[in-house]
């Protein structure tokens, strides 16, 4: 997909809303690339934050196992998702905080009865508590609490990002042709995944420059959270 110019996007009028987590809703992207580049380095596969960012961010725990068995020939200890996710929530519970604004943007999509969901990478317990810790799990949970049907993670596909499927399966579920759907994105998998999908994507700029997101394909990019509404009208 070509970058479009904003202009194309006036009165434009989507049905669904998809949001990732990490990045988007909570700030959990810094936190949770700093543990995973140290604990790599532990096991004796040496990552730097930055190595991380590059190689994991947007995407599910297989990209790490595939990643480092091409690598170094060697697997994962088994437990290594258990003992990453318990740093990662711990470490969440002590400092993890809502992307600045997206209370905002949430309350103006509520406001315009526009419905909307999360596809995230991450696995649903790790959705949950980073919700439940920021507090915006109500504005996504069901009337009982549960996760309803707008909360979707990688684990209910066969494949994560890039590839379409949890997309897909997010706008199957809530009953919304693609094509009537806008992802909110920060990364460039994300990013390749809807536009597999055949959505719209708006690409996030806070932790990824706006020429990787361009470049796989983003249909336009704001830098706060503060633009996005005016993008999605």
């Amino acid at each position: 997909m070509r970058f479009r110019p904003l202009g194309t996007l006036v009165g434009m009028r989507y049905d669904l809303v998809i949001f990732d987590n990490d990045g988007v809703l909570v700030d959990s992207e810094p936190i949770s690339n700093r543990i995973l580049a140290g604990y790599l380095t532990e096991l004796g596969h040496p990552t730097s934050y930055e190595d991380s960012l590059r190689d994991y961010m947007g995407g599910a725990m297989h990209r790490i196992h595939e990643a480092v068995l091409q690598r170094s020939g060697k697997r994962l200890p088994d437990g290594f998702d258990e003992g990453f996710h318990a740093r990662v929530f711990d470490e969440f519970r002590r400092t993890l905080e809502p992307v600045a604004g997206v209370r905002e943007v949430l309350e103006k999509l509520a406001a315009d009865g526009v419905p909307y969901c999360v596809g995230s990478s991450g696995s649903h317990e790790r959705i949950r508590v980073a919700l439940t810790t920021t507090g915006l799990w109500e504005r996504f949970a069901g009337a009982d609490g549960g996760v309803g049907e707008r909360i979707f993670s990688s684990q209910d596909v066969g494949r994560g990002k890039p590839a379409p499927d949890l997309f897909l399966h997010a706008a199957q579920k809530m009953g919304v042709a693609p094509e009537r759907c806008a992802v909110v994105e920060d990364s460039p998998l994300g990013v390749r995944a809807a536009v597999a999908a055949g959505m719209d994507v708006y690409g996030f700029t806070a932790m990824t420059s706006a020429e990787k997101l361009t470049e796989a394909g983003a249909t336009a990019l704001f830098a706060h959270m503060a633009e996005l509404p005016a993008l999605l009208q």
